[in-house]
């Protein structure tokens, strides 16, 4: 279905603790050009305290499972970094998922050997945001079904990138 898989963006998304102060990165998974889904549960750190029972309602993550199945911040940090060495990935909440990221390496003492920007960066046609939510809501439509998890909502919004760009092109050609 990638009908612009040369020129599709990796996508990140983070599943958190909660929002705000205190909260943590619980999952990160992403979504490479080719379509390819990964992802990862985090063991919080003995310093991770927070826990929003909100937020576990919506991604329906238990930490129990995390304690149980997770791989430490340092293991998840190395993983991110060998996986997306020298790319630069999106995101549609940077502001969030940019400091998670913070947080995660922080922790893991770490540097990331990629970059986060915000997916808004490569909207840049003067249709492109006016089409980003009807292509949004058609999406959603089409993944119905499936969890709200974080290698799932980077697929969502990868899908809702390439949706809005065919539009557009679309858009210019007819213009």
């Amino acid at each position: 279905m990638n009908t612009l898989s040369a020129k599709l963006p990796i996508i990140i998304d983070i599943e958190a603790s909660g929002f705000g102060k205190g909260s943590y990165p619980i999952e990160v998974g992403f979504v490479l050009a080719n379509g390819q889904r990964k992802c990862q549960l985090i063991k919080p750190d003995s310093s991770w305290t927070h826990w929003d029972l909100e937020a576990e309602k919506v991604h329906k993550i238990r930490r129990l499972l995390l304690q149980e199945r997770g791989d430490t911040p340092h293991q998840v940090a190395l993983w991110l970094n060998q996986e997306l060495a020298g790319s630069t990935v999106y995101s549609d909440a940077w502001g969030h998922d940019s400091s998670w990221i913070a947080k995660l390496f922080d922790i893991a003492e770490l540097n990331p050997s990629f970059k986060v920007d915000s997916i808004v960066t490569l909207l840049t046609g003067e249709h492109d945001l006016d089409l980003w939510q009807q292509s949004m809501d058609r999406v959603i439509t089409e993944f119905k079904g499936q969890r709200h998890r974080a290698s799932v909502d980077a697929a969502i919004i990868q899908r809702c990138y390439e949706l809005t760009k065919l539009r557009a092109k679309n858009i210019r050609r007819v213009a």
